[in-house]
């Protein structure tokens, strides 16, 4: 996927091939406890009736992250901790019998949807190339990312508006948007309780079901709903298969998505996209400095170069 034109502050045009499709060219080149629903502390617990009650609590998942409405039980003062967090993130893309995997590790804040990521691409098929790591940072209605390389000077970032991207950066970026994530869920519908597990000792509860992203765009805050929107229009179907693992206050600590589209348009040859966001470490300290508009990159960035 790629977006034609995109302005930085400047107002110059820049063309950008983003991470994603880097890396395919590349390839291709080469839970404990029991009982069922109810409220903690102002949380939707996991139901594990399943139909309408666990689509509920995975509404109320997202709607926790984006609402502000945490009360931190058992923090110092009641320190709402569920407003930031820090994340890890995979995108498994499958095109023409080829499996490329990117990763990321950093902080996002929920409630100023702001975030910093570090991506790591893999090498190229033929395991010869590094490529550096990318950095990403979120904001809202803009993915700024540095280390893109393809003829950016080192010292330059990318902006790019994500309210124009056909994917709404769901996929664009390398990694989801983490609020983006959560936001998605509010479009679940055909929610089923898989059962009990646990996440780096944490015990969680796993559900599985089908979201509409037309309808979590209606659904979701205003700060996700233009990119959701996008999204609605850009993919091939609405529905996106996901799992979602919630813990014992009802947040969210892990959701995959599987995401399909035609690679270079409607009548394009399909492509697979496993997105998986984790969160851990609530109440992480998130720090997002953005680049003035002087260290913007406003020229034509060259697809197959790094």
């Amino acid at each position: 996927m790629v977006v034609q034109q995109h302005r930085s502050g400047g107002g110059a045009r820049a063309v950008c091939a983003l991470a994603v499709v880097g890396v395919m060219a590349a390839a291709a080149g080469c839970s404990a406890g029991g009982g069922s629903g109810g409220v903690v502390g102002g949380r939707a617990v996991a139901d594990e009736r399943g139909g309408a009650d666990s689509a509920d609590v995975v509404h109320r998942a997202a709607e926790v992250l984006a609402g502000g409405d945490g009360r931190g039980e058992n923090q110092p003062g009641g320190r709402d901790v569920t407003g930031s967090a820090e994340v890890r993130t995979s995108m498994e893309t499958a095109a023409g019998g080829t499996r490329v995997t990117i990763t990321g590790r950093g902080t996002y804040d929920f409630r100023k949807r702001l975030g910093r990521l570090t991506l790591v691409l893999p090498k190229d098929a033929a395991g010869e190339e590094e490529h550096r790591p990318i950095t990403e940072l979120f904001t809202p209605g803009a993915l700024y990312m540095k280390n893109r390389g393809a003829g950016v000077p080192d010292s330059k970032w990318v902006r790019v508006d994500t309210t124009a991207l056909e994917d709404g950066n769901l996929v664009t970026g390398g990694a989801t948007d983490p609020m983006a994530a959560a936001e998605l869920l509010r479009g679940a519908r055909e929610v089923t309780y898989v059962g009990r597990s646990e996440l780096a000792g944490v015990p969680v509860r796993h559900y599985r079901g089908i979201t509409d992203i037309g309808r979590a765009a209606r659904a979701a805050s205003a700060g996700s709903r233009d990119a959701l929107a996008a999204a609605a229009r850009g993919f091939r179907t609405d529905a996106v298969p996901f799992d979602v693992y919630l813990d014992e206050a009802g947040r969210l600590r892990k959701v995959r998505h599987r995401f399909s589209f035609a690679n270079g348009g409607h009548s394009g040859p399909v492509v697979q996209v496993v997105s998986t966001t984790l969160l851990s470490g609530f109440g992480a300290s998130v720090t997002v400095e953005l680049p003035d508009d002087r260290d913007i990159y406003t020229g034509k960035i060259q697809q197959g170069q790094r």
